[in-house]
């Protein structure tokens, strides 16, 4: 009984244990949440409901819905405007099969899939972090979370780690930094992939929706609609009694888009939102390589003022790495815990430094 109990405490202490950072979080944790959800709710829509209603005349119903959720429906770009009601459905009408351009909408059948792979991307690199960073933290830190006073042998520990690693960290920052950069690029490169997939309509989209609901109604183009039509049309061909070969001319109403648009518009702004925040995150972290100055005032916001001298003789001795490994040490540890450990740390290298 006790060795279930420990162990998952274990477990719960390792998943507390902060490896990474908020923007990190914000990619891994929440992203991923968000496109599993989504391509949850599509699922269910796509496989347990009724993703898509069909009207043919003389064909069973059933058929009709099959054959064109497989092989895809279409609009007509040059009848978008048009007025329910006056002339047509927008983008639904008569055409010519010579001179009408037809634009096949088939995207909708992948929304699940992309919705989770692009999921797993987001995770990639909270993958590698983990693996990479092989729990050194957690090794580092033990039980400090939970203490209130530092063990003497713990501390004694923790000192000749960063004495015995001064300046042999680098690399352990150099993969987290690594990771941020992927972060950003993935974000980025997840943009662009679903302005492709739905045809060069994404890259601006949420812009596009605020405008149109700025606009006064009757001059409004439903951008929503030009990129998730709920009407569409579907043509079936058959051979008739003669062995002609008939068509059929159909109308398919999708209702799995009205959820597809809405979507869509929250996945832009959020995008472009974690896309700026990781683009001032990269900003920031060159700041902190390029100026110690300001890893010291980062060192200091984590305890009080009174430990600024030993705090810059640590930010003096360590390099870029140490001074990581060391800050992330402080976000595990009670502030309490991390000033006796900067004060005794400081005096071991002024005691190094007067030999």
């Amino acid at each position: 009984m006790f060795d279930i109990f420990g162990s998952l405490k274990a477990l719960l202490k390792i998943d507390n244990i902060c490896i990474d950072n908020f923007v990190f979080r914000l990619h891994y944790r929440m992203t991923v949440s968000i496109l599993l959800g989504f391509s949850i709710i599509v699922t269910s829509r796509q496989y347990l409901g009724d993703p898509i209603d069909c009207i043919f005349e003389d064909l069973p119903q059933m058929v009709m819905d099959t054959y064109c959720w497989i092989h895809s429906t279409f609009t007509l770009p040059k009848r978008k405007n048009g007025k329910i009601g006056e002339d047509v459905y927008p983008g639904v009408s008569a055409y010519d099969d010579n001179t009408d351009a037809v634009k096949y909408h088939s995207y909708y059948q992948w929304v699940c899939f992309v919705l989770f792979f692009q999921a797993m991307f987001f995770y990639t690199p909270r993958y590698l972090w983990k693996l990479w960073e092989a729990g050194r933290m957690s090794s580092l830190v033990l039980d400090l979370e939970y203490t209130v006073a530092l063990d003497p042998e713990h501390k004694e520990a923790l000192i000749n780690y960063f004495i015995k690693n001064l300046h042999m960290q680098n690399f352990y920052a150099i993969r987290f930094f690594f990771c941020e950069i992927l972060n950003l690029c993935n974000v980025l490169l997840q943009i662009y992939f679903i302005d492709y997939f739905l045809g060069g309509e994404f890259s601006m989209y949420g812009y596009n929706v605020l405008v149109m609901t700025e606009m006064k109604t009757e001059d409004r183009t439903d951008i929503m609609s030009r990129v998730f039509p709920i009407i569409t049309k579907c043509t079936f061909h058959k051979y008739g009694p003669t062995g002609t070969i008939q068509k059929f001319d159909g109308m398919c109403l999708l209702p799995q888009n009205i959820l597809n648009e809405k979507m869509f518009v929250f996945l832009w702004f959020w995008f472009w939102f974690i896309a700026i925040i990781s683009v001032l995150n990269i900003l920031y972290r060159i700041l902190i390589i390029a100026i110690p100055f300001f890893r010291l005032v980062l060192l200091r916001s984590r305890i009080d003022h009174f430990s600024h001298d030993e705090l810059k003789t640590l930010t003096r001795k360590f390099w870029i790495g140490d001074w990581f490994v060391f800050y992330q040490l402080s976000k595990n540890i009670s502030p309490l815990n991390f000033k006796d450990l900067v004060s005794d740390l400081s005096m071991k290298f002024e005691e190094k430094d007067s030999v």
